[in-house]
């Protein structure tokens, strides 16, 4: 039967929307000397403007299509520029009204510059990002309740993010109760993820502004506490629901995510020797981010994926060790794995459901693998020779978890080969993929970035079609206030 919006839910979201176009300026409050951290900072916190400029140049090889032989749309290098520019009102310790706008460019490319179509970011010109009323003070009160376009960023960004690496990013329109205390947050939220369209207004399934007529409705449950050992523990439940013309999606989300505290397990240093000969303590444990780490995030999925009936998983576990010694090297390794499906003909479906993540962060450079129907083994290392500079190198090999499935991009939607009988019969093996990143702030708020990666194809693209090697490289600039 098919469900409707909570019209509660509208109201509120609708009720920030308004609150938020309503303010025409701040109070007549003589202005005041910015703090020295925040010189956008004005009338002691009660007016705030951030700033941000972010400029990438990509260079893209084989990465859709791995063909040397056909030079297509996506075998090309371009610009990609963002700009935002936020203003926060903040007239009481309990209330904060914020409002930010987005423009996003891209340049010099040979595809249609259309948001998703053909792999491209595209254009999107100033458009809303987030608006929202947040009512809130924990230091008196545990309960905030949060109204309007905003970011939803839960855990590692495996499940719910920013996705910030993308041009354009991600907000929903949600309303969201929080508890907060000093060891414990919970949230409960319900929203709708924003849908990026070029020249017009980017509006969710909320208001059904996109003419997807989805319905969508996602909301959950996300609680986090550190009051348990040396680690942080997540503990989530997760809704979505969608609406399609002959179908339905409702499906849970059941998760848990542990991650060991920065220096949770650093060497504890020796002591004084001669405060040890005198019977006195020694020295306190270090806080140095040293010594062994680890982190471990399962989901299990059920219910309903276009009116198919949905039973799925996904792991990730990870551990690495930094030592303490210069340049803080550290050493990791990584597993990852997503469900796919055996049998598409059966009437159920066991593809692992991604969700809105920030894939990028997570499963190579490239962003040729969603959380998906996929195993990968990670190996890293990373060192920072200088306080301001750090270098990553990362090792990805991958296999599909079931040919009888689709290899799924970092979009968790668009396949790389066709599902086909050729792909049904081949090799698992996917390819491996070496990314090299370096890092470097030229100060509190300049940054550049640079990387290159190189993907080293595999069985299952040769049994499949073309099977030559793919490359990436870019070169990222940021600004920050």
């Amino acid at each position: 039967m098919k469900s409707t919006k909570p019209k509660s839910l509208i109201a509120l979201a609708a009720f920030a929307g308004i609150a938020v176009t309503a303010i025409a300026g701040p109070p007549a409050v003589p202005a005041q000397k910015a703090p020295e951290d925040n010189p956008l900072s004005f009338a002691d916190g009660l007016i705030t403007i951030d700033i941000q400029e972010r400029l990438r140049w990509e260079l893209r090889e084989n990465i859709f299509d791995f063909d040397d032989g056909i030079r297509s749309l996506t075998d090309d290098n371009w610009l990609l520029q963002r700009a935002r520019v936020g203003l926060k009102i903040k007239p009481a310790s309990w209330l904060t009204i914020y409002g930010q706008v987005q423009d996003s460019r891209e340049w010099l490319s040979d595809r249609a510059d259309f948001p998703g179509l053909f792999g491209a970011e595209g254009d999107d010109p100033v458009d809303l990002r987030q608006a929202y009323i947040e009512l809130a003070d924990y230091s008196k009160c545990p309960f905030g309740l949060k109204i309007g376009r905003q970011i939803l960023s839960y855990g590692d960004e495996r499940i719910i993010g920013a996705f910030d690496w993308n041009n354009i990013g991600r907000t929903f329109d949600a309303v969201k109760l929080t508890y907060k205390t000093d060891v414990f947050t919970v949230d409960a939220f319900a929203s709708s993820v924003v849908v990026p369209q070029r020249s017009e207004y980017n509006q969710s399934d909320l208001f059904n502004g996109n003419k997807t007529r989805r319905e969508q409705v996602f909301s959950g449950i996300y609680a986090s506490t550190t009051a348990w050992g040396p680690q942080t523990t997540d503990l989530y439940v997760l809704h979505l629901h969608e609406e399609q013309a002959v179908t339905s999606t409702n499906f849970f989300t059941l998760g848990l995510r542990m991650k060991s505290k920065p220096g949770a397990f650093a060497p504890t240093p020796a002591g004084d020797g001669k405060a040890v000969a005198a019977g006195k303590s020694t020295l306190p444990p270090t806080a140095k981010p040293v010594g062994f780490d680890y982190d471990f995030e399962g989901a299990f999925q059920t219910g309903e994926v276009r009116g198919l009936d949905l039973t799925a998983f996904a792991i990730h576990a990870g551990v690495g060790y930094t030592f303490d010694a210069p340049w803080k090297p550290r050493l990791g390794i990584a597993y990852n794995y997503g469900s796919g499906d055996d049998n598409p003909a059966d009437g159920d479906i066991e593809t692992f459901q991604n969700l809105f993540p920030t894939n990028h962060k997570f499963y190579g450079q490239m962003d040729v693998f969603s959380w998906q129907n996929m195993h990968d083994i990670e190996l890293s290392a990373k060192i920072s020779p200088t306080r301001k500079l750090t270098a990553k190198v990362e090792l990805h090999a991958f296999w599909l978890a079931s040919t009888d499935d689709a290899w799924y991009r970092a979009n968790g939607v668009v396949a790389v080969r066709p599902l086909n009988a050729a792909a049904r019969s081949a090799s698992g093996y996917a390819g491996a993929e070496a990314d090299v990143t370096l890092t470097y702030a030229l100060s509190k708020n300049v940054s550049i970035e640079a990387g290159y990666s190189h993907f080293f194809a595999g069985d299952y693209l040769s049994d499949t079609g073309a099977s030559d090697d793919a490359d990436f490289v870019y070169v990222q600039t940021g600004i920050t206030f």
